[in-house]
Order: structure tokens, then C-alpha cells, then sequence
């Protein structure tokens, strides 16, 4: 008889303008680490971690969507005979043909997450104007029902803020959409963030299990990045 790996499966989805800290908030959960030359791809990354919550092993699979724009792409529905939700295809050219081929995955991404945090940066009011443009990008593709959690990244740089908590928690509360400030440079509030997310998810699918697997695992498993084209810092 073989033994659950995880009592949950839930794959969640990171969204946001270029340089938010879609990547920094993914590498800081998944491998506690930080750097600011991190090389991040223009397609997207991709993180395992494997937590405890409320008595129960949930596996996260966890991919930003990484882009050179300050707007959400607009993607084109795809049908295939096998399951697309989870697969990469390297963008070997970022060219129209490649950016045609990255919207057809990347919608993929958005119907396949359980749950979507949108990201902005707290020291950029324009990527925080734009999380509108990403929750409709959410509705357009993205599965009935599925969860979202607003992030606003960088709170470390007090000097710099311009987006004030208040208006951000405002805004998420017309939504009734849970949020949170975090810094993934100084690991503030990124746990909290992504265990936020696990539970709604949870409290949501109640008590949908995942197939047997191999041995169970309460600890963390570290990741592995999928990456493509590179570009410098936190996207």
C-alpha cells in the first residue's frame, strides 16, 4: 500500500509588472535566498516547496510569469489534446513568433492555477495602477473561483513608498481580495504571503487529496527554476 506524498496538490501563479519582485518573492519561499542580480528568465520560473499546514503536507508548485513589460500581455486562448498546463516550452527568440508562442503558454498558466497572487511595487504607483489591468487579465483566463491575493513588494524601502498600505488595503478589501506588504529582500511577510494563499485554497477545494505518490515528505523541497531567455534582477 503506498503512502501519500501530499495530502494537497495546489499550483499557484505569481502576476505583476517587470521588476515587482515576482522572482525575489519566489526564490525567497521556495529556497530562502536573495540576491539583486538574480538572472531571471522572460518567460517563466518555476518552484517546488512542499509545507505543513494545519495538520496536513501540501505541495506547492509555484511559477511567476516574467515579462519586459509594465502591462498585462493579452493571451489567446489553445486547446490540445494533452493536458498544456504545466508544460514549458523555451523561448529560444524573443521575437513576434516567440511572443505569440510565450502568450499561448503563459494562458495556459493562468488556467491551471489554483491561485493567483498579483504583485505591484510599493516604491511604483504605476504598477500598482496596473494590478487592475491584471485582475481583468485574471477574469478573462484564469479558472472560475480561483483564488487571488494582492502583494505589494519592496516594503523595505520606506524612503521610497508612494503607494500608502491604506489605499492598497482599501482597494483589496473592495475586491475581497486578502492582503499583504511584504519585502523579499528582508524576507518580511513572503512566508505569511504564500501560507495565506495555501489556506484559501485549502478552506476552498475542502477535502480533495492528491493521487498516492512516492514516500510522504513533511519537509521543504527545493526548488528547481525552469528559465529561458535572461535578464538581470527581480523581475
Amino acid at each position: 500500500m503506498h503512502t501519500s506524498e501530499y495530502d494537497y496538490l495546489f499550483k499557484l501563479l505569481l502576476i505583476g509588472d517587470s521588476g515587482v519582485g515576482k522572482s525575489c518573492l519566489l526564490l525567497r519561499f521556495a529556497d530562502d535566498t536573495y540576491t539583486e542580480s538574480y538572472i531571471s528568465t522572460i518567460g517563466v520560473d518555476f518552484k517546488i516547496r512542499t509545507i505543513e499546514l494545519e495538520g496536513k503536507t501540501v505541495k506547492l508548485q509555484i511559477s511567476a510569469l516574467v515579462l519586459r513589460t509594465n502591462y498585462p500581455v493579452t493571451f489567446k486562448p489553445i486547446s490540445h489534446h494533452t493536458d498544456p498546463t504545466w508544460a514549458f516550452v523555451p523561448l529560444n527568440q524573443w521575437d513576434t513568433a516567440g511572443q505569440e508562442r510565450f502568450r499561448t503558454i503563459t494562458s495556459s498558466y493562468y488556467r491551471g492555477a489554483h491561485g493567483i497572487i498579483v504583485v505591484y511595487d510599493v516604491t511604483d504607483n504605476d504598477t500598482f495602477t496596473n494590478v487592475k489591468q491584471w485582475l481583468q487579465e485574471i477574469d478573462r483566463y484564469a479558472s472560475e473561483g480561483v483564488n487571488k491575493l494582492l502583494v505589494g513588494n519592496k516594503s523595505d524601502l520606506t524612503g521610497k513608498k508612494v503607494v500608502e498600505y491604506t489605499i492598497a488595503k482599501e482597494f483589496a478589501d473592495q475586491l475581497n481580495i486578502p492582503f499583504l506588504e511584504t519585502s523579499a529582500k528582508n524576507a518580511t511577510n513572503v512566508e505569511q504571503a504564500f501560507l495565506t494563499m495555501a489556506k484559501q485554497i485549502k478552506d476552498r477545494m475542502g477535502s480533495t487529496t492528491a493521487p498516492s505518490g512516492a514516500a510522504k515528505s513533511s519537509t521543504v523541497t527545493p526548488g528547481q527554476s525552469v528559465q529561458s531567455q535572461q535578464s538581470n534582477g527581480c523581475c
